[in-house]
């Protein structure tokens, strides 16, 4: 009898600290936004917990915190965000020290220091650039939707990989085959794209606010304008005025709205507008977590700009 309960002990105990072992192996990694999760799933292994601060439906130019987010940060092996420039209401939270070890922006090193050298204009002399500053994007001149320019992605994608490696190293090759798989699955899907989209030559496209840029840059697709320079508030007269004008006179304009904002303050001005409106979304909402998920949310923001087609277009 005695034999038997040692038997049982031992493997009680061998079950536990295996399960013990299985959760301490467990990464337990915090995003700030989906289209980070996508990334990260992508390339982490499978003993990864993904966890994303920012629900879908909701904005990080006005997310606020719950208690929820704060165990999750307290709790993460590693907590990625693009950066200061992009999500303000994490800024102070990650300076803290307890935190700042774990914490990996993800902004590309050249962007952020663009980034840093517009939130600090009196280092630079020039009156003019000041001026331009001043009238740019509300995120300090330099566009943080970094994530949507599939290039710049890549290099976010390696550094998620330099700091899983760290976490994992056991998981290192596998990790490194995965992003090896990433970069050929966007390099494919790019020459698939590029002449598809090349057919938006000459449509005037405008977009809720500034945030489609980096795609379009990267794809050569013109942007005619934005309803708002700023995603937190209405825009002034000026402004209104100014974008009414273009949509009037604009050639085949589309209008490329987002389901984080809503559309009450601007129906109005498009309206006596043959205008197209399709839909994109920068942050992913509906796009599965899977191993696949960046490269269909690629295909997503491509899709939306080809509803702009007048073929394919729904007025």
């Amino acid at each position: 009898m005695r034999k038997r309960l040692l038997q049982f002990s031992a493997a009680f105990f061998l079950v536990a600290f295996a399960s013990l072992a299985t959760a301490q192996e467990t990464l337990r990694i915090v995003t700030s936004i989906k289209p980070i999760a996508l990334l990260t799933k992508t390339i982490a292994p499978e003993n990864t917990q993904i966890t994303t601060l920012i629900p879908a439906g909701a904005s990080p130019h006005t997310y606020q915190l719950r208690p929820s987010d704060r165990r999750a940060l307290a709790e993460a092996d590693l907590i990625l965000w693009v950066g200061p420039a992009m999500e303000t209401f994490l800024q102070r939270l990650l300076e803290n020290p307890e935190l700042a070890s774990r914490v990996q922006p993800l902004m590309p090193a050249d962007e952020a220091q663009q980034a840093h050298n517009h939130e600090h204009p009196e280092d630079n002399h020039d009156d003019h650039s000041r001026h331009g500053h001043e009238s740019e994007h509300d995120h300090g001149g330099v566009d943080p939707h970094v994530w949507l320019d599939p290039e710049l992605a890549l290099l976010m994608a390696q550094t998620i990989r330099d700091r899983l490696v760290q976490l994992d190293p056991d998981n290192k090759d596998a990790i490194n085959r995965r992003l090896d798989g990433l970069a050929l699955a966007l390099q494919d899907q790019e020459k698939s794209l590029r002449p598809e989209l090349a057919q938006l030559d000459g449509i005037d496209i405008f977009t809720y606010h500034e945030a489609f840029g980096r795609y379009a840059e990267h794809y050569g697709i013109h942007i005619a304008g934005a309803l708002t320079p700023s995603p937190e508030q209405t825009p002034g007269a000026r402004h209104i005025n100014t974008i009414q004008q273009r949509l009037r006179n604009a050639n085949q304009p589309c209008l490329l709205t987002e389901p984080q904002f809503k559309r009450d303050w601007w129906q109005s001005l498009t309206e006596d507008v043959g205008l197209t409106i399709s839909t994109w979304d920068p942050l992913a909402s509906d796009i599965p977590e899977t191993a696949n998920g960046y490269v269909e949310f690629q295909q997503s923001l491509a899709d939306a700009a080809l509803s702009c087609l007048p073929q394919q277009a729904e007025h």
